[in-house]
């Protein structure tokens, strides 16, 4: 019988993004017992300011550094996790044709092996039974989340191997990766739907069939966790970061009933399992956890 708690750890680029990708699922396994641990690989120090009631934000990256850190430590406690910092400086998003330079020292532009050794060390002291984190696009293509994919999975592959990282303390084979999805056309397109069927407008009205929804593929879901008890966490999770939240905004567009009996789910991919077990799945720790103990 399993004595010690059971372990998820959740990878993310910035604060804010733990709590759009995920958040209700890792409040759910928090509220039962599980050690959930937020590992934030850039302090987010060059986001933008996307809520229009936000006052100006002064001292520049270090301001905004500051802000965010409050910030990330108030969503953390909306959804009773813990957090840790990997120390990285955002590399911000480019815009322009053609792209400007990434800022030099940024998270995008650190040797993968530099910057994946402070997350092997993560990994081998909190030894998770579960990572989750982005697909190989990101999620989208923010410089930040392609990194922190592929930060996430050569920390993953090396952190069980004793002839790597040797430094970082004493190996940890994490039996199963997961990406989370936190975007689908296919829930997007089921909520549409259920809108427009209360006679409600939808938010999703601009997207659905444009050009620029069709280039973000469509991946394989291969896990739903039930979690439409714990949005109300999650949504708590989101307006704590007010730099980036707009409380009047998208996030909060869709009546939290009609979301939860359309789409109670938040969706993930199983990369790899070292643990046998049987897909589709409706718990991350399925082949972790013993049967009948759930």
């Amino acid at each position: 019988m399993r004595t010690e708690p059971l372990r998820l750890m959740a990878v993310h680029a910035h604060p804010d993004d733990e709590s759009s990708k995920g958040a209700a699922s890792m409040a759910k396994y928090a509220a039962e017992g599980v050690d959930v641990l937020v590992v934030t690989c850039t302090g987010g120090e060059r986001g933008d300011l996307l809520n229009p009631h936000y006052p100006p934000v002064t001292g520049g990256v270090e301001g905004m550094r500051a802000i965010r850190r409050a910030e990330m430590a108030a969503a953390a406690a909306a959804l009773g996790v813990r957090q840790h910092w990997l120390g990285f400086v955002d590399s911000g998003l480019p815009e322009g044709d053609p792209l400007p330079p990434l800022p030099p020292g940024c998270f995008a532009l650190t040797p993968l092996e530099d910057a994946s050794a402070p997350l092997v060390q993560a990994i081998r002291e909190f030894r998770p039974h579960v990572i989750t984190t982005y697909d190989p696009s990101g999620g989208y293509p923010h410089p930040d989340h392609v990194m922190t994919h592929r930060v996430s999975v050569e920390a993953f592959e090396a952190a069980g191997n004793p002839e790597r990282y040797r430094d970082r303390g004493e190996p940890w084979q994490t039996p199963k990766l997961y990406y989370n999805h936190g975007f689908s056309m296919v829930r997007m397109a089921a909520v549409h739907e259920a809108l427009l069927a209360a006679g409600r407008e939808s938010p999703f009205g601009d997207w659905i069939g444009s050009r620029q929804a069709r280039e973000i593929p469509e991946r394989t879901v291969t896990t739903q966790i039930a979690c439409s008890a714990w949005f109300p966490a999650r949504d708590n999770a989101l307006r704590a970061h007010a730099t980036q939240i707009d409380p009047d905004g998208f996030f909060f567009a869709i009546p939290r009933a009609i979301e939860a009996k359309t789409w109670p789910f938040e969706d993930y991919e199983l990369a790899v399992s070292h643990v046998p077990t049987t897909l589709p799945e409706d718990d991350l720790f399925a082949g972790i956890r013993p049967e009948g103990t759930r």
